[in-house]
């Protein structure tokens, strides 16, 4: 028998800056563990087993992902959902609650997800705009980097375009849209007066690769981008990595 029969499927948001990440790391902020402190406290105890959708890494933040919570005992979260938001501040927000049958695998039910990196190249870059967006200096022009973005559509071998860490072997991802496109998104008085958006939608992303893949975009040419997914696993000189602040998963589309 399940030591933990009753399962329940949230929406999530969180602002990331604050957070060392989705992942628990001891004596640090994270995702994860704001909110397993938070339910325990609601719940009153600690009998429950919670599960992301994604593992973002630190200062990425999200508007729409998914929360799974297993449980012992039956709970109707609906009356219980503005005292969970109630008490992880605004940075974090549960958005709505289904119960979810107990085989409903989150991480394999992911189908695909949508980031949007927001940046400016502004020389007049207000400090409080940096909260949204990250401040770049000498990248290519729109239409060049529009260019560099379609290149990415399609499977390839991303070795070249990503952190490579323990034992992984398949580098094969495949993405099914890349532009980049000038955007209002986070207006306020301190914006600056131009803001770009590199929207990136896929089935799936390796470690890094999305802020790898935003640097080859400013400052890449097509054929340095061409050469190194084609050629993946040439000697390549690392690709840095563009700054996590103004990086947000967007959306995540379930299976069911």
């Amino acid at each position: 028998m399940l030591s933990r029969p009753f399962s329940y499927l949230f929406s999530i948001s969180y602002y990331g800056a604050r957070f060392k990440g989705w992942a628990k790391q001891k004596g640090l902020p994270t995702v994860e563990g704001k909110l397993e402190r938070v339910v325990r406290f609601v719940l009153g105890h600690e009998d429950f087993r919670l599960i992301g959708s994604s593992r973002t890494d630190s200062g990425v933040s999200c508007r729409q992902g998914f929360v799974q919570i297993f449980l012992r005992e039956e709970v109707d979260f609906e009356p219980i959902l503005a005292a969970l938001n109630l008490n992880l501040n605004g940075e974090i927000r549960f958005n709505s609650v289904r119960p979810i049958p107990r085989d409903f695998n989150l991480i394999h039910s992911v189908k695909q997800k949508t980031y949007r990196y927001f940046f400016s190249d502004s020389e007049s870059f207000h400090p409080f705009a940096s909260a949204f967006l990250t401040s770049v200096s000498q990248i290519n022009s729109l239409e060049q980097m529009q260019e560099n973005a379609s290149l990415f559509v399609g499977k390839h071998d991303f070795r070249a375009f990503c952190r490579i860490s323990g034992n992984k072997i398949d580098f094969t991802r495949e993405i099914l849209e890349a532009k980049v496109f000038e955007t209002e998104a986070f207006s306020t008085e301190f914006s600056p007066e131009k803001t770009y958006c590199f929207e990136v939608t896929g089935t799936g992303f390796l470690y890094h690769q999305v802020r790898k893949m935003v640097h080859a975009i400013w400052y890449f040419s097509p054929e340095q981008i061409k050469e190194r997914l084609e050629n993946p696993n040439a000697e390549w000189e690392a690709v840095p990595t563009a700054s996590a602040n103004g990086l947000v998963l967007w959306e995540t589309v379930l299976e069911h």
